[in-house]
């Protein structure tokens, strides 16, 4: 069949391209080589969350926030969709400096935050460490089970009429044709490439997304309380940093009374299994600020390749030397995040729309050639 636009990758970004897309009355074929879910998207946290590293990375995920508020009352409870907030919790004074920063910064558009100092810290965490400086509440931030939610953008765009096929690893990309390596060819007039870190199949992204491992942790259920997603500012650092291994504190409430616990980076591992080095020293830090989780056993851990670009913001939009192929990549953590938003742009490139926000900071074209 011919169609509209052909996606490869059913992660969360393709799924949402895929339910954007078909909703416009567009036909839609997605291409994915798994029978389940993309790896990336399985192994995520499901943080929904405002990050202000650069302009548009602001841009960008306050925009997808947005799109997700709206989503949710259409959620089914199983996507557990949660708006339970941020804590970026300050150590010291330096880090309460930037707590201040980013304060200032989300009142510019209007983005509701609140400082909190040690006393008020105490109250919100309780079981927190004694002694941490505060830290900037961001109520408007959500956590969701991003494997429902991205089954359901699948179905949705299926009832559209998208047409899914599974186990179709994709060989060559052409603009207007879409081959697997099982001979198949799949003639679209826009092709979206949704794939993460097997997004490299294009020359073009294979100079500049690179894979980054990470490893997460999840515990048994348990009566030790965290009521916001619990974030180290030291975080920033670890997430856009160099090439060097790092974890940070990170810390997510699940509705099923369970942990979750991350997060550590590193470049240059393309070894799936557990780096038991790195997980003591993730867990290390996690009982560095949140003790009471000393008690509290893991049930699995997993890692996850994250595809990274090398100025930390997604490749969106028409890829250099092409006409009709599209990059929906590179979001490196924030794939969950900034999906909806994603697919939006790609929508409105795709149908000659001017979009919500400028879609030129993201532009593959960026690409060193």
């Amino acid at each position: 069949m011919t169609y509209d636009v052909a996606i490869i990758g059913a992660g969360i970004v393709g799924a949402a391209c895929a339910d954007r897309l078909s909703a416009e009355g567009l036909s839609v074929c997605i291409l994915d080589s798994r029978a389940e879910h993309a790896p990336a998207t399985a192994a995520g946290m499901g943080h929904i969350v405002v990050m202000d590293d650069s302009e548009a990375q602001f841009a960008l995920t306050s925009y997808s926030q947005q799109l997700w508020n709206e989503l949710a009352v259409e959620l089914p409870p199983e996507a557990e969709f949660e708006n339970c907030g941020t804590l970026w919790i300050a150590s010291d004074e330096e880090e309460m400096e930037e707590v201040d920063r980013k304060f200032w910064k989300y009142a510019e558009i209007g983005l509701a935050s609140e400082i909190l100092d040690e006393r008020s810290l105490r109250s919100a965490e309780p079981n927190l460490k004694k002694g941490l400086s505060g830290a900037l509440r961001v109520p408007g931030d959500s956590v969701v089970y991003q494997p429902v939610a991205t089954n359901f953008l699948v179905n949705r765009a299926e009832a559209y009429g998208a047409s899914v096929q599974r186990n179709a690893s994709v060989s060559m990309v052409i603009d207007g044709l879409v081959e697997t390596w099982t001979g198949e060819r799949i003639e679209a007039e826009h092709i979206v490439v949704a794939a993460g870190c097997g997004s490299t199949l294009l020359p073009e992204l294979a100079r500049a997304v690179r894979p980054r491992k990470g490893h997460l942790v999840i515990t048994e259920r348990t009566s030790t309380a965290v009521n916001h997603q619990l974030v180290e500012l030291g975080y920033l650092k670890s997430a856009h940093g160099t090439d060097e291994d790092s974890v940070a504190f990170n810390i997510q409430p699940r509705k099923t009374g369970q942990l979750l616990i991350g997060s550590s980076r590193q470049y240059g591992s393309n070894d799936p299994s557990v780096d038991f080095e790195i997980v003591g020293k993730m867990m290390k830090r996690a009982l560095e600020y949140f003790p009471s989780a000393a008690g509290v056993n893991a049930t699995r851990i997993w890692t996850g390749f994250r595809p990274a670009t090398p100025d930390g913001l997604p490749y969106i939009g028409k890829v250099r030397e092409y006409d009709h192929v599209f990059a929906a990549t590179g979001h490196e953590g924030l794939g969950i995040t900034t999906s909806l938003g994603t697919a939006a742009l790609i929508a409105d490139e795709i149908l000659g729309r001017v979009s919500a926000i400028p879609r030129e900071p993201y532009s593959p074209k960026r690409i060193d050639v």
